[in-house]
């Protein structure tokens, strides 16, 4: 198998006499997704922060393509084509979705227009129409601002700009939380359609049967270390349980 797009290798990360995450490994290949499950307080949110260059490991490495980086910030992040999809998903309600999709990208107009701040709104606006399109996200209003939409719309509108951007891989927590059955089901389609594209995609998620649906591989966290690593379709819920209870332990402390 080629290199992983992303990887963790030994990571490590303590917050003084508390230890977060102890020599961990995780890693996720282009064209798969990854769900990264496990109970609260089992890591998942530190190791995430690591990968998307929130936070810097205490010890280990992270590497792209096979080669170590050092990820110092989420801009960072994104040079490397990492894009991250966070449980407040960091939109701007008072903007509309193609403010959204370019905001901190925006497209100046060519010239004296664009050196004075002017930009240009009907670029960003066909952008935006493909990028959403193409992922078969529903935006039915590019004028209205994300604050009026529903719940699966401001989640589609985020995982699409994130997938828009990303050139390699897309990390998302928890996307699937408190959607009802109609929008859980567009995200999933969603995820598999970023997937599909040849992105590598991390699912953090606390929901069995979405990671089962959606999952190519499943790694399980608990008490900061890497437990287990299962195939989705070799697996069960059950056995995915076991792990993060402790019940079933596959891989110890490596």
């Amino acid at each position: 198998m080629t290199d992983a797009v992303l990887e963790a290798r030994d990571v490590s990360k303590t917050y003084g006499h508390v230890t977060a995450l102890d020599h961990v490994n995780f890693s996720v290949h282009a064209g798969e997704v990854v769900a990264l499950i496990g109970d609260n307080g089992a890591g998942k949110s530190t190791l995430v922060k690591i990968l998307s260059g929130t936070e810097a490991p205490t010890s280990g490495e992270v590497l792209i393509d096979g080669k170590p980086v050092v990820i110092s910030g989420p801009m960072d992040a994104r040079r490397h084509g990492v894009e991250t999809v966070y449980q407040d998903l960091a939109l701007a309600p008072h903007l509309n979705p193609v403010q959204n999709m370019y905001l901190g990208r925006e497209v100046m107009r060519g010239g004296v227009l664009g050196r004075l701040g002017f930009m240009n709104n009907a670029e960003m606006l066909r952008g935006s129409k493909a990028a959403f399109t193409d992922l078969g996200a529903t935006v039915r209003n590019y004028a209205g601002s994300i604050g009026a939409m529903s719940g699966g719309q401001k989640q589609a509108v985020a995982v699409a700009r994130s997938a828009a951007w990303a050139k390699k891989v897309i990390l998302l927590d928890e996307p699937t939380a408190a959607l009802g059955v109609v929008q859980t089901k567009g995200v999933l389609d969603l995820i598999r359609r970023v997937r599909d594209r040849g992105l590598g995609v991390v699912f953090i998620s606390h929901s069995m049967p979405h990671v089962m649906e959606v999952a190519d591989e499943i790694q399980v966290l608990r008490l900061g270390r890497r437990v287990a690593t299962y195939r989705a379709n070799e697996t069960s819920m059950e056995q995915l349980v076991g792990a993060m209870t402790g019940a079933v332990v596959q891989e110890g402390n490596r």
